[in-house]
């Protein structure tokens, strides 16, 4: 059954995160002399935060494809393609990537923005595009777990897309490291080789974290209605 409500958010999200990607690459240019890491190898998509927004902008592209060719149903007889896809893609990549660029940005932020976001860049990026950027992206898909419900894949299939994709980003963080000599983000200077492995260690872990508190809180919202439909397929048997 197509639900209107659910549509108009989905578009609108994808309307806002493909402006920020948008504006982002046209209109914020940091100059040399004031921040070389912007300007190193590998351009704007050095950033995971850069992944995340296309992820988000694909994400909800995907969900509005799912409202018009698939259905956003608790557990419908047959599950169409869209569908399953757009259920992976949050389970893997809409929620926990979503909730990690967010928590660990604005965690850096609150230790020391300089580590993350240095003052020098503010007159760059404006805090609007900043909150659309960091914040945004956590709202959105909390919205997402309560407005529709979804099958996780099995933890093991989920967890290991989600490394998987941040694997790949790491290896990408270090060809640009191999390329320029220049850290994409700045907490890296501070950092010795074991330091950074125990750190991005630490990351990987909170990251599977992200994985099953989404799973947990797909499970709080949707559950009963889990419950509930498993019960009325067994009565109908």
């Amino acid at each position: 059954m197509w639900d209107g409500p659910v549509f108009g958010f989905h578009v609108l999200s994808c309307v806002i995160f493909v402006y920020t990607v948008y504006y982002y690459f046209a209109y914020v240019h940091v100059p040399v002399n004031v921040n070389r890491e912007y300007n190193s190898f590998g351009g704007k998509f050095r950033f995971l935060t850069v992944w995340n927004l296309i992820v988000q902008a694909l994400f909800f592209f995907v969900c509005m494809l799912n409202d018009w060719f698939g259905t956003n149903a608790v557990s419908p007889k047959k599950m169409p393609l869209i569908r399953r896809l757009k259920d992976y893609m949050h389970a893997i990549l809409g929620f926990p990537i979503a909730m990690f660029v967010g928590m660990t940005f604005w965690a850096l932020m609150f230790v020391d923005r300089e580590l993350v976001l240095p003052k020098a860049l503010d007159p760059y990026l404006p805090l609007w595009l900043n909150h659309l950027m960091h914040t945004m992206i956590v709202i959105t898909t909390l919205i997402e777990i309560v407005l529709t419900p979804r099958k996780y894949p099995r933890r093991l299939h989920g967890v290991t897309g989600e490394l998987g994709f941040l694997l790949l980003y790491l290896v990408w963080m270090h060809v640009i490291y191999y390329k320029s000599g220049v850290w994409v983000y700045p907490v890296m200077y501070a950092m010795s080789l074991p330091l950074r492995i125990v750190f991005f260690a630490v990351l990987f872990v909170f990251s599977i974290g992200l994985y099953i508190i989404g799973e947990t809180l797909d499970n709080f919202v949707w559950g009963n209605e889990y419950s509930k439909h498993q019960k009325s397929n067994i009565k109908s048997k």
